[in-house]
């Protein structure tokens, strides 16, 4: 299995081998984002990439908005895009590192992208720093698991086993408005924290 670092990420990046990042928010997140309400959540966006969500929560109105990746590069990246960002949203490091606590967190190619082995920890980090009644949402690869990735694929029936411990699943579906290369291999999914 290839070493997840760093180094690997900074240098997909450098290269320009983001085949994951299609260049604009997708549409399941920009619908999910378009009905919150309250501008005041405070929203973590983890292995952000080039952060085309967070530039729209950003243009929406959500200024309390989070990134972080722990390459470099897409954070200057974003900082190129939005100027006026307070440098302290940008948060270059180790995504299990993060200490601080968060109302929302928005998933979008991340999960998929960590070592297969990471996933337990990823979903007992989440319940750490998600605020009491807080969710996790947004889009989890389903086609299945290889060791060939990033991306990493698994299945409905993994991601209950790993997150129903701590969060209750509110919805957990194909989503139903994937852009074409992902249609019927992306599910939509709001998990609430117990």
């Amino acid at each position: 299995m290839k070493t997840l670092n760093k180094n690997y990420w900074e240098n997909r990046y450098k290269s320009n081998s983001t085949g994951w990042d299609v260049g604009y928010i997708t549409p399941p997140l920009q619908q999910y984002i378009d009905q919150l309400a309250d501008k005041n959540l405070k929203i973590l966006i983890p292995g952000a990439g080039n952060g085309y969500e967070f530039e729209y929560l950003y243009n929406q109105g959500f200024k309390n908005s989070f990134v972080a990746d722990i390459a470099g590069q897409p954070l200057e990246n974003i900082k190129h895009r939005i100027p006026k960002i307070a440098k302290n949203h940008l948060i270059h490091g180790d995504f299990f590192e993060i200490e601080d606590k968060f109302d929302l967190v928005l998933e979008q190619t991340f999960f998929c992208a960590l070592n297969p082995e990471l996933r337990k920890k990823y979903a007992e980090k989440m319940y750490s720093i998600l605020n009491p009644g807080a969710k996790l949402a947004g889009l989890f690869f389903q086609f299945p698991l290889t060791l060939d990735g990033p991306p990493f694929g698994g299945s409905r029936e993994e991601y209950i086993e790993i997150f129903s411990p701590l969060f209750t699943i509110k919805t957990l579906e194909t989503a139903y408005n994937s852009i074409k290369p992902r249609e019927g291999r992306e599910l939509f999914f709001i998990f609430e924290k117990k």
